[in-house]
């Protein structure tokens, strides 16, 4: 049988592929072939929470937070054209983060960052404990302060998921599960194509999407797993309206009645198994947040995997090395974040044959190359 031969092969199918198939579709780009190893989205893109909130979480303006932010604010045209194209809804919910502060250490935590962000003319209203207990009555009484971030939003990761992956299937994008991708095919530091367990696929363009097993593919640059743990529980009626945050933990409410709580940040290998370490810590977080959570019923558990690269920052774009072969990866805790962005960039470079500005910071060349055997 003969190679199977594609314009563009994208390994990953979870949200930063799909995203990057769907703007080269959208692009006029024909013959794309997105390769995934287990069902489409299950993995870090379907364990996620779905903020999307870099000012809660951010302490300085460099030039990541400036992509996270341009990320966030493309998501409501994003979700339009997505419900234009699919008919699904992928639930934007508008109406802001709040981040707590309980005790002294706390407030000076939320101090900083409301003057760093002021003074960088962003979007960030400071309150008192009356007005936090106003705006949501539930949470704790012993609640000190808060910062309250409009722009800071929240989406619903598993339907934004599901309409990327109709969008892709309308576009005529090929897409191959239970494929096992196991190396970059090269001929003189030029990419042609992949090798799987079953077959080698010609490609003179290769886009690496493949989250946490990047290394296993091509291991150059080490992406790291990180384990991540949710607590799913059933909130009827709902116990917030903001996402909110405490510099231990974070509850997020969707529109369906569940509450999401989380998270952990484990070095554990390839273990995507829940922990009662894990349930404990973010239960106890949660209920710091608002004690009424104690007697809510728990309907779920999961963990996912987050690619975490050395520097923790994405890796994105062309490698240097290897002519073709194009990373995106290493999104971390930030995937759902920088999915708009990131297919946009990386969909952008490969047409216009030029690397796109906000990407050199996380061009893979920043990393010495690894001596691989």
């Amino acid at each position: 049988m003969g190679n199977h031969s594609y314009n563009i092969i994208i390994v990953g199918g979870g949200v930063i592929g799909l995203s990057i198939a769907r703007a080269l579709a959208l692009r006029g780009v024909s013959d794309i072939c997105l390769l995934e190893k287990s069902s489409l989205g299950t993995e870090a893109s379907f364990a996620a929470a779905g903020m999307l909130a870099p000012q809660a979480e951010a302490d300085i303006r460099d030039e990541f937070f400036d992509l996270l932010c341009e990320s966030r604010n493309m998501y409501p045209d994003f979700a339009v054209a997505l419900k234009n194209e699919t008919g699904i809804d992928i639930e934007l919910d508008e109406t802001g983060t709040l981040y707590l502060a309980f005790d002294e250490h706390d407030q000076k935590e939320i101090d900083a960052r409301f003057e760093w962000q002021t003074r960088a003319g962003l979007p960030v209203e400071q309150l008192t404990s009356a007005d936090a207990k106003l705006l949501e009555p539930n949470i704790a009484p012993n609640v000190s302060g808060a910062l309250r971030f409009p722009k800071d939003i929240q989406v619903e990761n598993r339907r934004l998921v599901n309409a990327l992956l109709n969008s892709v299937s309308q576009l005529n994008v090929t897409l191959r599960t239970g494929i096992n991708v196991e190396g970059i095919q090269c001929q003189k530091n030029r990419v042609t194509g992949v090798r799987t367990s079953g077959e080698t696929l010609d490609s003179r363009t290769v886009i690496l999407a493949a989250g946490t097993w990047t290394s296993l593919i091509h291991p150059t640059i080490r992406i790291e797993p990180v384990r991540g743990q949710i607590v799913c529980l059933s909130a009827k009626p709902q116990m917030s309206r903001h996402v909110i945050y405490s510099p231990r933990g974070y509850i997020v409410p969707r529109q369906d009645g569940r509450l999401l709580a989380g998270s952990t940040s484990e070095r554990a290998g390839f273990m995507k198994e829940v922990t009662v370490d894990g349930v404990t810590s973010i239960l106890r977080n949660a209920t710091e947040i608002c004690p009424a959570i104690n007697a809510l019923p728990v309907l779920d558990l999961w963990a996912g995997l987050r690619p975490k690269a050395p520097d923790g920052l994405p890796v994105l774009g062309p490698c240097g090395e290897i002519d073709g072969l194009i990373y995106a990866t290493g999104h971390y805790r930030n995937g759902i974040l920088l999915a708009p962005i990131t297919g946009e960039l990386i969909a952008k470079t490969i047409i216009e044959d030029t690397l796109q500005p906000a990407l050199v910071p996380f061009s893979p060349d920043r990393f010495s190359p690894l001596a691989v055997s």
